[in-house]
């Protein structure tokens, strides 16, 4: 792309310009300060005093490929400060790291992650999606809209009363996107990132914007034009390649089903999240995960309770375990809505704290509880009162959730079960052995259900279900029977080492230390046998690092737990997931290193 002078974008005295680089680079001029829109190869630097300008204090980025943000180093060094969107922070300040890990073998992500930066760059922070924050002399509202990658935002700010979105590759003109081939996601799902676009533009139409500032291309003039004419095309582009009509206009325009009047179903999430509606005019959610076409936290479904159902607030959400489609747009949510987050108490330790635990599916952000709700205490939201139930199965680390609503007794129960296509009341257990699943969880759900005896299940990945009591009769045997099976397969009479089949983990599972500083490791140990043993356990550490007391006792009665504080010292050396292992051996069986902790050296 030829570089020019920065040229005006309005002609007025507001002073927009874009500066033709590798991308379009937009220069906001407040007084002598600049804020851009993303960056280029940085050399929109040696064209500042053109345009009266001394600094550029804040560099907003679109999206983390390499034709937006290359010269980024340029910005750092020249003292501005760099905002990137949430989603892909670590492939600007962490990409070192981005391309350690990057499979090349047997790859099938088609995600051009790789047109990322060759070395990190630091940043200043993330932008606050769903939020609006100033910057210089401009407010401006950034708006998640994943398509050309998935973490892509655009940014819509007001100026002398004309509303101007800088849509980086979202659109390169009318009818037209910069690269097909970056809507392409993976092998498994053709074109999520097609779908994304069409659910970004019908977004980002609502924000009514009067003109379209993309990263290649001219301005649009006619949002709604340009719009309609690149999804229609899109539309058909994806028919073709899946031989069957795409429709998001349902889930942009009715994402939520009744249930009963004042309870909904969420069918634009990946696993389904219910509203609670009060008389009031708030909500309270159940979960809040992945958005089905872009397989990220979105919100636009929100829209959708304040539109069609006369919702003013989001008000509460409290989640029923703590597994990444459930819970990955909590802190969206806090942030655009101020919505506070209730969590079980079992539950809350692994959202405020994920890189302690070795489980799938975490979150990595953490998140706070800003109420804890207690085991089998009932609580008060506006005029229902709901209460909360251990229901481990699925997770250890799960809720189940009762209350009445429209006269209807219901349970809210996550990923406990789901209900195979077709099978309308067949219950499968969804059990994971890493998710920490015991023998008797199903039996125990199902004497919870049976003490309830709620009348419909609220499940995360089937359609809501009735519940009668040969229902949950069945759910009795066939959750004994799932016991027993395991009882018969396992050697438990020689040793129990569990449904996980380990007797040992290390909290926290992933560490950053600092050389010299003194860190300390739990290693959590169960006596697998059924007469009191001496577990012993001896910590394996990097060569060069220091160990107190490296080997440790601990007499446990049968089947009993225990935990060992041993405290590490880090040498001299930067590492990234240093391993550290627990050996352990109980009476005379040595079980070896049953367990291992991450730890990152600084």
């Amino acid at each position: 792309m030829e570089r020019t002078a920065p040229r005006p974008v309005l002609e007025t005295a507001a002073r927009l310009f874009a500066f033709r680089d590798t991308c379009n680079v937009y220069v906001l001029c407040s007084g002598r300060d600049a804020v851009l829109v993303d960056f280029g190869s940085g050399a929109i630097l040696d064209h500042l005093p053109e345009l009266g300008i001394d600094r550029v204090t804040d560099v907003l980025v679109t999206h983390h490929h390499r034709d937006q943000v290359q010269g980024l180093v340029r910005a750092v060094a020249a003292g501005a400060r760099v905002w990137v969107p949430p989603l892909e922070r670590a492939l600007v300040d962490r990409v070192d790291e981005h391309w350690q890990a990057r499979q090349l073998d047997v790859d099938y992500s088609l995600r051009e992650d790789r047109f990322s930066l060759l070395e990190s760059v630091p940043v200043a922070g993330t932008v606050s999606e769903y939020c609006t924050v100033r910057y210089g002399d401009h407010d401006v509202f950034t708006l998640p809209t994943p398509g050309h990658t998935p973490g892509s935002v655009s940014y819509v700010v007001e100026i002398e009363g004309l509303r101007l979105a800088f849509v980086g590759d979202l659109l390169y003109g009318e009818g037209k996107v910069w690269s097909l081939a970056a809507l392409q996601w993976s092998y498994s799902d053709a074109l999520e990132g097609a779908a994304s676009t069409i659910m970004s533009c019908a977004i980002l139409e609502r924000q009514a914007p009067d003109r379209l500032l993309p990263s290649h291309g001219a301005p649009m003039h006619d949002p709604p034009a340009a719009f309609d004419a690149t999804c229609t095309r899109l539309r058909e582009l994806m028919t073709l390649r899946w031989q069957r009509p795409f429709n998001v206009d349902g889930w942009l325009h009715a994402p939520w089903d009744a249930i009963t009047p004042h309870l909904l179903r969420d069918r634009t999430k990946v696993a389904s999240s219910y509203a609670l509606l009060s008389g009031s005019g708030a909500a309270l959610l159940f979960d809040c995960g992945y958005d089905l076409a872009s397989h990220r936290p979105l919100l636009h479904s929100t829209d959708g309770l304040r539109v069609d159902h006369g919702v003013e607030r989001v008000e509460v959400v409290v989640p029923t375990h703590y597994h990444d489609d459930h819970v990955a747009g909590i802190n969206l949510l806090r942030g655009a809505d101020g919505t506070e987050a209730w969590i079980p108490e079992w539950v809350a330790p692994v959202l405020a704290d994920p890189r302690r635990y070795d489980l799938p599916c975490l979150w990595p952000d953490p998140v706070r509880a800003d109420r804890i709700l207690r085991e089998g205490a009932s609580f008060t939201w506006r005029e229902y009162e709901l209460t909360v139930y251990p229901l481990p199965g699925h997770t250890e680390y799960a809720a189940a959730i009762f209350f009445e609503v429209d006269g209807r007794r219901v349970v809210v129960t996550g990923d406990q079960h789901w209900t195979p296509e077709g099978a309308a009341s067949r219950d499968v257990p969804n059990f994971y052995y890493r998710n920490r699943f015991g023998f008797d969880d199903y039996v125990r759900s199902a004497e919870l259900y049976a003490s309830l005896r709620p009348e419909l299940m609220l499940t995360g990945h089937s359609l809501p279900q009735e519940l009668t009591p040969e229902r949950i009769d069945r759910m009795l045997v066939e959750g004994s029977r799932l016991a027993e099976l395991h009882r018969e397969l396992l050697p438990l009479d020689d040793v129990d080492l569990g449904a996980g089949g380990f007797a040992a983990r290390i909290e926290p599972y992933r560490s950053l230390v600092r050389p010299g500083e003194p860190h300390a490791l739990e290693v959590h140990v169960r006596n697998p046998f059924d007469h009191p043993e001496t577990l012993a356990v001896s910590l394996v550490a990097p060569v060069g690092w220091d160990l107190s007391h490296a080997t440790q006792d601990l007499l446990l009665g049968a089947g009993a737990e225990g935990v060992l504080v041993f405290r590490i010292t880090a040498s001299g050396r930067a590492m990234r997931r240093a391993r550290v292992a627990a050996d352990l051996t109980v009476g005379g069986l040595r079980l070896g290193q049953q367990a291992e902790a991450l730890v990152d050296v600084e």
